[in-house]
């Protein structure tokens, strides 16, 4: 049909080149909404290369910061860094974190959280401590339901006190023995995965695409080396 011509013509005119988009502190304010203008960038940008979204929260919280069409707004979608993976709208990965760990072994990091948090001393907790998402734990300190200004004095009181800093430092101490990675991430909370499960996971899923470059923009980010079918790419991951 003259629309799938169209289609075909468009995608043989783009640049080999992929760039991966973080969320919270790059397509929007964290927690915030995605602007008018950047819905249009990002619709501009994916007519001449190929655009991701990786992001460690889940699909539910990136729909309602970055629209329902979320899947469709991208050449590739990377919810909770790319454990449920989308092509082109499609599903076409899911991973779980529950598959990793038995549930002892869950129900005893949960437990240590919990108690930890409940010792914790800061001037402020609310609700939601822990989030069990597909692929990773979210540990907030001082609890998710926290409000945007709760937010972000929370984030200026733990860069002073290093509340999540000596947090992740006594999960590691406890839990050295279940090859997890406890991430510091955001303004209140940290992720716990099984390590190789961070933003370069994603990249597994785009190694065969012969894409010429891949460039990632995150708020956070620190130089990491990919081999991607025999090519290296620098990337600035967070």
């Amino acid at each position: 049909s003259s629309i799938f011509h169209f289609v075909l013509v468009a995608e043989m005119s783009k640049r080999r080149v992929l760039c991966l988009f973080d969320v919270d502190g790059t397509l929007t304010e964290p927690m915030k909404e995605i602007s008018p203008e950047m819905k249009q960038r990002l619709e501009t940008l994916r007519t001449q290369i190929y655009t991701g979204m990786v992001g460690g929260s889940n699909l539910v919280k990136q729909k309602v910061q970055l629209g329902d069409n979320v899947v469709d707004q991208f050449d590739y979608t990377f919810p909770e860094n790319g454990l449920l993976a989308f092509k082109n709208g499609k599903e076409f990965h899911r991973m779980e974190f529950k598959t990793f760990l038995s549930e002892e072994q869950i129900k005893n990091l949960v437990n240590f959280i919990l108690r930890y948090i409940a010792d914790l001393d800061i001037p402020i907790k609310r609700g939601t401590f822990i989030e069990f998402r597909t692929g990773m734990l979210n540990v907030s300190p001082i609890g998710r339901n926290c409000s945007y200004d709760e937010r972000v004095e929370f984030n200026k009181y733990d860069q002073e006190h290093k509340v999540r800093e000596k947090m992740v430092q006594a999960l590691k101490a406890e839990f050295s023995d279940l090859n997890l990675c406890f991430a510091i991430g955001g303004m209140i909370s940290m992720d716990i995965f099984p390590l190789g499960w961070d933003k370069t996971y994603c990249l597994k899923h785009v190694a065969e695409e012969a894409f010429e470059e891949i460039h990632f923009f995150g708020d956070k980010t620190f130089p990491v080396r990919y081999l991607v079918q025999a090519t290296t790419f620098i990337l600035t991951l967070t």
